[in-house]
């Protein structure tokens, strides 16, 4: 969740069987540098050129048997420095079990059972949109689980996913989507309440400039929903624009751009810069995530404060930052300790 500084604001492990607690699905160290998604790699098997392009976000992938080829990824798991971690761990076990299964596992009723197997509410099977494809088998791979909000008694996780689903041949067909998940507190563990795949639109017929520099620059990796919003042609060019200034000096792995983030700054009234095209979320600088607290402050502070140079009007992220333009254009909360965001203005 990004929202102006004072609140104004998918290889599947196949599953042992419907009764398997967990779905096979993330990299198994999501957060390691070089991992799946990393900047100059396209993070699937069989991709190749840009990873914003058809080999690495939508295209087939593997080559030879159907099922050597098919993905199989570890389910993901926190990294260092993620603030209540059990929390994202709920909301990520939920979508991949609705979101990977083994060969004749599809459907919703099946789905329904996954999702049960981790006591959770089995109707949250029915929430899955296009993460329930009608393919004999699936497999998906969490990128990151950020915060698109986090209070005291509730959370929004925004899931970023790969999925690869198997088509007429058997082989895996590239695809993907973010799904904001929200969460209730509750003891043991915390409830899923909710959850909202993202709806990017259909592309446009023709993108125009920014959108197609970003999409072939190397440095800038977006996941499969963030590819799919700048496709559409909603994402603001002051956006993509400051995303390539960056990219002049940084090679970065965006999270959220548009669609998967919630409508409004959660916890909150106002409207999000997310969904009107004007912000994108960082979650990986140069290989190193965000939230690492191995990851050098110098370098996250120095990429919040080249975002602010390249036009951003508030850019959030794990620390406060002095100075600005204004006295609100740096900001941090514990939503924004797994990320920097950059909203822009229309």
């Amino acid at each position: 969740m990004c929202a102006l500084p004072p609140p104004p604001g998918r290889r599947a492990v196949l599953l042992a069987g419907i009764g398997s607690a967990l779905t096979a699905c993330a990299s198994g160290r999501p957060n390691s540098p070089g991992g799946p998604g990393s900047p100059g790699s396209s993070g699937s098997p069989g991709s190749s050129g840009s990873p914003n392009g058809p080999g690495g976000q939508g295209g087939s992938g593997g080559s030879g048997s159907p099922s050597a080829a098919f993905p199989a990824p570890a389910a993901w798991q926190p990294g260092p420095g993620e603030l209540q971690p059990d929390v994202k761990l709920r909301a990520v076990q939920v979508v991949e079990a609705i979101g990977g299964w083994p060969p004749g596992g599809q459907g919703v009723a099946a789905a329904r059972q996954r999702v049960a197997a981790l006591g959770a509410d089995p109707a949250l099977a029915e929430q899955g949109g296009p993460l329930l494809a009608d393919a004999p088998r699936a497999a998906l791979e969490v990128v990151y689980a950020q915060y698109g909000g986090l209070l005291a008694d509730s959370a929004s996780v925004l899931v970023v996913c790969r999925q690869w689903v198997a088509g007429p041949d058997g082989a895996p067909v590239s695809t993907g989507s973010t799904v904001d998940v929200r969460l209730a507190a509750a003891a043991p563990r915390w409830n899923v309440t909710a959850l909202h795949p993202a709806d990017p639109g259909a592309a446009a017929a023709a993108p125009g400039d920014p959108a197609v520099r970003v999409l072939a620059q190397p440095r800038i990796v977006l996941p499969p929903a963030a590819v799919a919003d700048v496709r559409s042609g909603q994402v603001h060019g002051a956006a993509l624009e400051a995303m390539l200034t960056l990219a002049g000096s940084y090679g970065f792995e965006v999270s959220v751009l548009r669609s998967g983030h919630p409508l409004l700054v959660f916890g909150a009234d106002r409207p999000s810069d997310h969904p009107r095209g004007l912000a994108f979320d960082t979650w990986r600088i140069e290989g190193h995530p965000v939230v690492d607290p191995a990851t050098p402050a110098a370098l996250v502070e120095s990429f919040m404060r080249a975002a602010a140079a390249a036009g951003s009007y508030n850019v959030g992220g794990p620390r406060q930052l002095s100075g600005g333009r204004t006295a609100n254009q740096f900001f941090s909360d514990p939503t924004h300790h797994d990320h920097v965001h950059a909203g822009f203005r229309d």
